[in-house]
């Protein structure tokens, strides 16, 4: 049985990696999608243009004017005559907000009374809108806190300091590209997986491998190691990539990190290769791995909590291996989660993988009879 897995194996790689253009795509964009998104998938916003309405001709209004132009969030200040000129800007999309600053501003902050500032937001960037507006508050809040009257209140109330655990600068590649060691290994893993069958089927050698003394679990142990072995090689290099270029923090075990790498590449090939008994050519493959990887992506709670999804779409995710493999990642990355925490994890993989296997070989005799 292990000389004909080996041989099995072999020709699994050979088709894979002979192809120069096949080594090519499977090293090349994903390190290329590392680099694109540890730097430009970002939720932050930086470098926005805003405009500035002042119709107030003290010295609050001029402070506060110049303390927005020196944050480093905003790149251009445009100053305002009218509220037409902010009407067009926000309508051309040239400022992403406009403040409006009123007439008496500063006489109402040294009489200690609430001073009146107009945020206008362009709500077609809704969430780059509401991050500017908090920018452009928080500006407003400090400012209010250092004049006479703020702190003559601020001397009897409490101040909060805020601490970030495991993120204390809220750095955003610590949270990016933990989550891309998980997300490519679903990518490279579905799609040659995925590709395994189709192409046996195109190329005419299936029903040789079917009539070969090769058994059904020997075949599909065959057809599930050669793409973990490349999952595995790819999470290598992203790991590698994410403690030694971007300095993400590794402060878990890696012992623990591979082996529940091992079950989560195992469900990967699971999906990959239920859907390659699905499917009849490699394009069907192609187009059922992206059917099945756009939502798992979007369910994997990568961009946004699952606890904010509707309750009816919550239990979908259950059946997302991204989803574990995420917690785990993440957490062995910023916090060093425990033993438990990782089994706690692994578990519904091993099961997937186990679902997964069972229907890709139902799906195989089902094809044979």
């Amino acid at each position: 049985m292990w000389t004909r897995l080996y041989a099995l194996i072999v020709k699994e790689l050979l088709a894979v990696l002979r192809d120069p253009k096949g080594r090519a795509i499977l090293i090349g964009p994903p390190i290329v999608q590392l680099l694109v998104f540890s730097y430009a998938a970002t939720l932050e916003v930086r470098n926005v243009d805003v405009m500035i309405l002042n119709r107030d001709s003290g010295h609050w209004g001029q402070e506060l004017i110049q303390r927005i132009d020196g944050s480093p969030t905003f790149r251009n200040i445009e100053i305002a005559a009218s509220q037409a000129e902010v009407q067009v800007a926000i309508d051309n999309q040239t400022v992403i907000a406009a403040v409006e600053i009123s007439p008496d501003f500063s006489r109402n902050i040294e009489a200690g009374t609430p001073a009146d500032l107009q945020i206008v937001l362009d709500g077609r960037r809704s969430n780059a809108s509401q991050i500017v507006a908090g920018y452009l508050s928080q500006i407003g809040s400090t400012l209010a806190a250092e004049t006479p009257a703020g702190k003559r209140a601020g001397a009897g109330m409490v101040s909060s300091v805020p601490r970030n655990w495991f993120n204390t600068n809220l750095t955003y590649q610590w949270f990016m590209v933990p989550n891309l060691i998980a997300s490519i290994a679903l990518l490279i893993g579905l799609i040659v997986t995925a590709l395994s069958i189709a192409r046996e089927r195109e190329l005419g050698t299936f029903d040789q491998l079917m009539v070969s003394p090769l058994r059904m679990h020997e075949i599909l142990i065959g057809k599930l190691i050669p793409p973990m072995m490349i999952g595995l090689f790819h999470i290598t290099v992203y790991i590698l990539a994410a403690v030694f270029l971007f300095e993400v923090p590794l402060r878990g075990s890696l012992f623990l990190l591979y082996g529940s790498a091992i079950f989560y590449l195992g469900s990967v090939a699971g999906l990959g290769l239920f859907i390659s008994a699905l499917s009849m050519t490699q394009q069907q493959a192609i187009l059922g791995a992206f059917l099945f990887m756009v939502p798992a992506m979007l369910l994997s709670g990568f961009a946004t909590p699952i606890e904010n999804m509707p309750g009816w779409l919550q239990p979908i995710t259950l059946i997302n291996p991204l989803r574990y493999f995420l917690v785990i990642v993440k957490g062995v990355f910023l916090k060093d989660i425990p033993l438990s925490e990782v089994v706690n994890q692994t578990i519904p993989l091993a099961l997937i993988a186990a679902v997964t296997l069972t229907a890709a070989a139902w799906l195989f005799r089902q094809r044979m009879e």
